[in-house]
């Protein structure tokens, strides 16, 4: 039986919608596939897309913890396989936790974390806001950048610890040489990321702003800098911890306090289990700092998905 006439022209309207707007034609069967898609999976009790994208994450942290748990578990028996003086030298994992938590109830463990957090944050904050200022000039203005790049290399290129006994010599052993020696380590780190992330921004970002009439101070502080961040955060983060391993160093050679001095005595004393556990308090130092400053980047960066 021959259609109608409506039914006709339908027919003749299809392909010719499909030659002239193909994107309305794969829109409207897309929209219609999942229009009945959706009903069905709910029904067939899948989590919807959402929950489901959560669950990666989820894994990822489970993994993690394997990680961790198989390192505490070969470090517990693994010096079981060696000899009792081998043992003396490397006691097992549930020993070192004993030796922790003694130090911890004494309040000794407290006393030299304290001192070490203290130097590490008051040095790092002092490197982070001068390398921040003057990484900014840096990468903004192309001349000071080819004036002063060559002695930032040279000065990039040689060892914090290196210039350990320059620093005990010209300002003692007190505080001062040690907080010196941290703001060293994490000066070059933050000084060198921010003025790479300030010459990277995408130039179409800065035409756009031109574009849209933004004057020179406008375009650095609403352009520049924000895309400058993420770069900037990892120079921070690097220099988080350049400034802990340099200053327990620099704690081993002459102090009274920290970790480091808690380590050395502990060797020195033969009391190995408590040495161990200076070392482990160091990990979690670094792990409270980098943390801290993941966080700080991802509230600072909110509109930066990838974090």
């Amino acid at each position: 039986m021959k259609g109608t006439p409506h039914e006709h022209d339908d027919d003749r309207e299809t392909p010719r919608l499909a030659n002239e707007h193909p994107h309305v034609v794969r829109d409207d069967a897309r929209s219609r596939v999942e229009g009945t898609a959706e009903p069905q999976a709910v029904r067939r009790g899948r989590t919807p897309g959402p929950s489901r994208r959560a669950a990666p994450a989820w894994r990822a942290r489970l993994r993690g913890s394997y990680a961790i748990l198989a390192f505490i578990l070969l470090w517990e028996f693994a010096p079981l396989l060696g000899s009792p003086a081998f043992q003396v030298f490397l006691p097992r994992f549930h020993e070192v936790a004993l030796a922790w938590w003694e130090l911890l109830v004494s309040g000794q463990l407290w006393e030299h974390f304290a001192a070490s957090f203290a130097r590490s944050i008051v040095g790092f904050a002092i490197a982070t806001a001068a390398g921040i200022a003057l990484g900014l000039l840096i990468g903004w203005y192309r001349a000071l950048y080819e004036t002063l790049n060559p002695l930032l290399e040279v000065f990039r290129n040689t060892a914090a610890l290196a210039l350990l006994p320059v620093f005990v010599l010209l300002l003692g052993i007190g505080e001062l040489s040690k907080v010196t020696i941290v703001v060293y380590a994490a000066f070059f780190p933050v000084l060198l990321n921010t003025a790479a992330g300030v010459k990277t921004v995408d130039p179409l970002l800065i035409r756009a702003g031109m574009t849209l009439g933004l004057n020179r101070y406008q375009l650095f502080t609403q352009v520049v800098l924000p895309a400058s961040v993420p770069t900037i955060f990892t120079g921070i983060r690097i220099a988080g911890s350049s400034a802990i391993l340099v200053l327990v160093a620099a704690e081993m050679v002459g102090a009274k306090s920290g970790l480091g001095f808690l380590i050395t005595s502990s060797q020195n004393s033969f009391l190995i289990p408590q040495m161990y556990a200076g070392v482990l308090t160091i990990s979690l130092l670094g792990l409270i700092v980098n943390s801290a400053l993941v966080a700080l980047e991802r509230r600072v960066s909110r509109w930066n998905t990838t974090l």
